[in-house]
């Protein structure tokens, strides 16, 4: 399993509202992204807008966002959320991932 930590940005205007959808991510988007390899994922907000995300994943951040990119909620979550991220490419499109520099089990 790899550990990956991306970053991203949320329009400061948009904070809210990304975080009231987060609350309640439809069920069919949770299964999808089980179904695709995105496992022990989580999502942080500060408040200035920047986004860090941390999954698990078998195959890597490219090959997880390839295997949602062919799921049909995948399509419509992102189309839904797109207008929330600050002057780039919506969603998971926009996810700058990070190297991992130390690990500590």
């Amino acid at each position: 399993m790899r550990r990956v930590g991306f970053v991203s940005r949320v329009a400061p205007e948009h904070l809210q509202e990304y975080r009231q959808r987060h609350r309640q991510v439809w069920p069919e988007m949770q299964d999808a992204l089980r179904r695709t390899g995105w496992g022990n994922y989580s999502l942080f907000l500060a408040p200035d807008g920047t986004l860090f995300g941390y999954v698990e994943t078998p195959d890597g951040l490219d090959a997880a966002r390839a295997a949602m990119a062919l799921e049909e909620v995948n399509a419509r979550w992102q189309q839904s959320v797109a207008h929330l991220f600050a002057g780039q490419a919506a969603g998971d499109t926009s996810f700058v991932e990070l190297e991992e520099v130390f690990h500590l089990d």
